[in-house]
């Protein structure tokens, strides 16, 4: 038998803010978290705006030593404690192996950019190898586990869009076969000029603003965060009279390489890892979806055929919002941010907005939620899909 696993703490970090308050404020009420750049030149690209983390103070670190730590390290360490003070779980942790999960495209990008700066201006020699060890994906892990002393394993999810909703699906996996009790997972990307600049040169990048589903869409924006949530196996968190949020009931992913930016147009691999986490959840009624909605020209077609084919005649029906307009694309750190707000969609009753969804496009024939509503939301599917042909669904459900 499965075991069932279930949501008992909850990190968060966007552009709206820090912590699951200040973010979920700002999503129900249709808020925008997209400016100006402040942290480098943007006036070079086509576009200019995006979703940066401005107000972030940290909380004095324990175990590591803060001067040289990446600010990616620094985003997943805060959203990691939040997640962990909420479970009220570090008892458990001095004696018992958890797996850390963690998805991310840049891992310490901004190291990696002032490295290569170093080398330019003072040579190989010169450089500090201590910013490639920073820069490298696994390092903010192993500095997650120092600070926070666990015990167990970690591994690291990097295939594209789909690098959070990966992450959070296998410890979701390795919960309910019984590898562990308990699993902290996520994902986290920082806004980067490295990526900006790839993006701008893919023309991915909206010049104006981000129209998930809207006729008039003419790209993405960018953003930066970290969401991280602790999962249980349920009579473990029953058993410790654990605070449950929720419940993570399906997981499902597939892979279909058919370009390297492009996704598969008919959406039927998509729908593949609908139709997994669908039927992993025991096809539940899904009263709303998340949407991956990046506002290009090419994946929103293809997520509407997807959605359709996956869950048949009532899918055009069903509620659909992106928040991406509001807190910006957070690459790695997407699928688990968004599957965050799901939860909160779940805990509060509310349908997040779509801002700036004005024109349907006839080639989008999905329930676009335009203002955030009222609604007995209780199952939710968040989709996350990603270059390469990376695809990811998870399903989550209210706690019964």
């Amino acid at each position: 038998m499965r075991r069932r696993v279930v949501i008992t703490g909850i990190g968060i970090l966007t552009a709206h803010g820090t912590g699951k308050d200040a973010t979920w404020s700002r999503i129900k009420s249709g808020a925008s978290g997209i400016s100006d750049i402040t942290s480098f030149d943007s006036s070079k690209y086509r576009a200019k705006q995006g979703g940066e983390i401005k107000d972030f103070e940290e909380i004095p670190l324990a175990n590591l030593k803060d001067k040289r730590l990446d600010r990616a390290t620094r985003l997943l360490v805060h959203a990691a404690r939040e997640a962990l003070e909420e479970a009220d779980i570090f008892h458990f942790l001095k004696n018992h192996p958890v797996l850390l999960s963690l998805g991310t495209t840049l891992g310490g990008m901004i190291s990696g950019e002032l490295f290569h700066k170093e080398v330019l201006a003072l040579g190989l020699n010169r450089a500090r190898l201590s910013l490639v060890h920073d820069y490298l994906a696994h390092c903010q892990a192993i500095n997650v586990f120092k600070e926070f002393k666990l015990r167990g394993d970690f591994l690291i999810f990097s295939n594209a869009c789909a690098s959070g909703a990966n992450a959070v699906g296998q410890a979701f996996n390795s919960i309910r076969c019984g590898e562990y009790d308990l699993a902290v997972c996520g994902g986290y990307d920082t806004m980067s000029e490295f990526t900006f600049a790839g993006f701008n040169s893919l023309m991915a990048m909206s010049p104006s603003l981000c129209r998930p589903f809207d006729k008039n869409r003419d790209g993405l924006v960018l953003g930066e965060g970290a969401g991280i949530m602790v999962l249980e196996e349920l009579e473990h968190a029953l058993k410790r009279n654990a605070k449950i949020s929720g419940e993570l009931a399906g997981y499902g992913e597939s892979s279909d390489a058919y370009h390297m930016t492009c996704p598969e147009p008919s959406g039927k691999p998509a729908a593949a890892a609908i139709t997994k986490a669908w039927n992993e959840a025991g096809n539940p009624q899904i009263d709303y979806i998340n949407a991956h909605g990046t506002a290009t020209k090419f994946n929103d077609p293809m997520e509407t055929n997807a959605i359709l084919s996956a869950l048949g005649e009532r899918a055009g029906e069903i509620p659909v919002s992106s928040t991406k307009p509001m807190i910006g694309h957070l690459l790695g750190g997407a699928g688990a941010v968004e599957a965050i707000i799901s939860l909160f969609s779940i805990m509060h009753k509310t349908l997040p907005p779509t801002i700036n969804y004005e024109t349907p496009d006839p080639e989008c024939g999905l329930n676009i939620i335009k203002e955030a509503e009222s609604y007995n939301v209780k199952t939710v599917l968040s989709n996350s899909f990603g270059f390469g042909g990376s695809n990811a669904a998870v399903i989550l459900k209210e706690y019964e």
